[in-house]
């Protein structure tokens, strides 16, 4: 059993520090992407608080496919370019989003989301996932919340 201690209340890079360490070495010499995608999104659930959702979309051709997430039941396929995860895997760029009702083309796959981070998984250069997290929070995070789930999307890189 692995047991990892989350501090909300610390500072945000000690926090996303700690989650990445966590992350590292959880994944470390397990080779399975789907349990390695699991037990991150379980990590990210246990150390970032007031989330409704947590998880990966895997970059299958031209979409997202669900993958491992914590969370209510989500949408399965995402085109790539289309809502917050869609417009993440196509650019290659990080997406926060304050107010999901204000994204041109959202997918609302929770009603009670607010905002979005999501955070490409790049591997050689190209998309392999995404990482999205939900907020039922209006502008709950920030670009100190964006550069810690980069880190993690580093750590993630080499686990899948």
């Amino acid at each position: 059993m692995f047991d990892f201690a989350a501090d909300p209340d610390q500072p945000k890079p000690m926090l996303y520090n700690a989650l990445a360490r966590a992350a590292d070495a959880l994944v470390e010499g397990e080779r399975d992407t789907v349990a390695n995608m699991a037990n991150i999104a379980a990590l990210i659930w246990q150390f970032v608080p007031r989330l409704n959702w947590a998880g990966f979309y895997r970059a299958v051709g031209d979409e997202l496919v669900l993958g491992p997430f914590i969370g209510k039941p989500a949408c399965i396929r995402i085109p790539f370019g289309r809502g917050v995860c869609g417009t993440a895997a196509a650019t290659g760029a990080t997406q926060l989003v304050a107010d999901v009702h204000a994204f041109p083309g959202h997918i609302a796959c929770d009603a009670d989301s607010r905002s979005e981070l999501v955070v490409p998984v790049l591997a050689h250069g190209k998309v392999i996932a995404v990482i999205d997290l939900d907020s039922p929070e209006p502008a709950r995070f920030d670009e100190a919340d964006a550069a810690g789930i980069e880190w993690l999307a580093q750590v993630a890189a080499r686990a899948i």
